[in-house]
């Protein structure tokens, strides 16, 4: 039989070529990478077809179809713990290849087409892992994707363009889900395993690299089959039981349907998008863009580029001190960013307290507004804030880039009292331009859910800190504006 397939094909000596090959520098752990993300894919890919027997992707639908899966149909919560963490799993193997490839000069000639194959990968992972965030239709998924849609959005020349291409409408809605739905499960796995393939092609071309030397790879004693082939399988099934550990001891949670008029919900990115959180934390709201689009653009450019704009030949470490330790700074960056980016979100989510004063230092402007009645306004105001609106707009004021406008430094919120009443008595709902930015979050109206006191008590707060310098407001000016 296998005699007959070979005649005809030529597939059985190829195979037999494949497995019985020498690996340069001998079989290795370090080579496992990239077959552990391939098994990554497939898993994806299985795990995803099974989902979609169930998912029905509409905002009528998506929740309630998610949740069937978790409580009706037999071992969904399983599978959709197991697609969760997948692309966790896989999105931190791919990173890992690629940190790998560039430490050992892997990029360089004749491999630069590898590589930047490798980073578009890189890429439409991350694609992948964003698309399907907003899927489930619950709290975080819909405030999640606003806020990265909106980023987007912010993008100049095709920002605009781009935005409305994802949201496919004025607000989020069942168009959203289904241009995500379609993103997800066609256009981006089809385009991975494309890249997957063209990917493997070249480099059945190019051969291994081997380890970081400038002499060419040895043939130690090492073949693909037995010994490489047992290393990925080992490293294959070891990220399979990282998923299914992880399925089992930490599900993925389904939070409350989707809710555009929930202001208290503090919406957290996926654990590989905090690094981009943390730059957007730390970036002035008047150079949002720069965090948002400029940084990760450039980081991008460079990345695809490395192999032109290092012109060193050698692939030894210790000879390419220069590469190594911006690599070392930008690991530490992407570190220290990421956990930053979480502690501004766990900072946002408390309920009370805070460490954002309402001035670092007492300051005339503060004893003016007590001695208009508005004293207890900030301290009461304060509280109410950190409680209400921190999640939105920020502890610090800033809002989020697209979504909620900043209030510090807001002509509008230390301009006319009334217009800033009106919109927090009655909300706001669709875009609106704050200082010649777009903006398209949605802001509740607190008429009956805080009294007229506690709104006076948020609006002169809001207007006297972050460096804003208004007049307190009362009462009865709430009263007025809310009859």
């Amino acid at each position: 039989m296998l005699q007959w397939l070979e005649e005809r094909t030529g597939i059985v000596g190829q195979i037999n070529t494949f497995l019985t090959e020498d690996v340069p520098g001998g079989a290795s752990y370090w080579y496992v990478f990239g077959s552990a993300t391939l098994v990554a894919l497939v898993i994806q890919i299985v795990t995803g077809i099974f989902l979609t027997f169930y998912y029905a992707p509409s905002a009528a639908t998506a929740w309630e179809s998610t949740k069937f899966i978790y409580d009706k149909v037999n071992f969904g919560e399983f599978v959709i713990g197991v697609h969760y963490w997948g692309a966790s799993v896989m999105i931190a193997l791919v990173a890992l290849h690629l940190l790998q490839v560039l430490i050992w000069g892997a990029y360089k000639r004749p491999r630069e087409i590898m590589w930047v194959v490798g980073v578009i990968l890189f890429l439409f992972t991350l694609v992948m892992g964003l698309t399907g965030y907003l899927l489930p239709w619950d709290l975080n998924a819909y405030f999640a994707s606003q806020v990265s849609i909106n980023i987007t959005g912010s993008a100049p020349v095709l920002g605009e363009w781009v935005k409305g291409f994802l949201q496919d409408g004025p607000s989020m809605g069942t168009l959203t889900i289904n241009r995500f739905f379609g993103i997800h499960v066609w256009l981006v796995p089809a385009l991975l395993v494309l890249l997957a393939v063209g990917h493997l092609t070249i480099f059945r071309h190019n051969g291994a690299a081997g380890p970081a030397d400038d002499k060419p790879p040895v043939r130690k004693p090492g073949r693909f089959w037995p010994n490489q082939l047992f290393m990925d399988t080992a490293v294959s099934v070891a990220a399979f039981a990282i998923m299914v550990i992880l399925a089992i001891a930490a599900p993925p949670e389904l939070l409350n349907k989707a809710d555009p008029n929930n202001s208290t919900f503090v919406p957290s990115p996926a654990w590989y998008f905090l690094p981009l959180y943390g730059v957007l934390r730390l970036t002035p709201p008047s150079l949002e863009v720069v965090g948002t689009i400029v940084v990760p653009t450039l980081f991008l450019l460079v990345l695809l580029l490395l192999p032109w704009i290092d012109r060193n030949p050698s692939r030894v470490i210790s000879r390419r001190p220069a590469l190594m330790g911006i690599t070392v700074v930008l690991v530490l960056f992407i570190i220290g960013t990421g956990i930053y980016g979480q502690a501004a979100i766990n900072q946002a989510a408390v309920q009370s307290g805070g460490n954002v004063g309402i001035c670092a230092v007492a300051c005339s402007h503060e004893e003016k507004v007590a001695a208009t009645g508005g004293g207890t306004s900030l301290l009461a105001g304060k509280t109410i804030y950190l409680q209400k609106c921190a999640a939105c707009h920020n502890a610090s004021g800033a809002g989020i880039a697209g979504t909620f406008p900043p209030l510090a430094a807001n002509a509008f919120v230390t301009g006319d009292p009334k217009a800033v009443i009106d919109i927090v008595v009655n909300g706001k709902t669709g875009p609106l331009t704050v200082e010649g930015k777009p903006y398209n979050g949605a802001m509740p109206a607190w008429k009956g859910q805080l009294t007229n006191a506690q709104i006076a008590s948020i609006v002169t707060y809001i207007r006297n800190d972050w460096g804003n310098k208004a007049g307190a407001v009362t009462e009865a000016q709430v009263a007025a504006e809310a009859k």
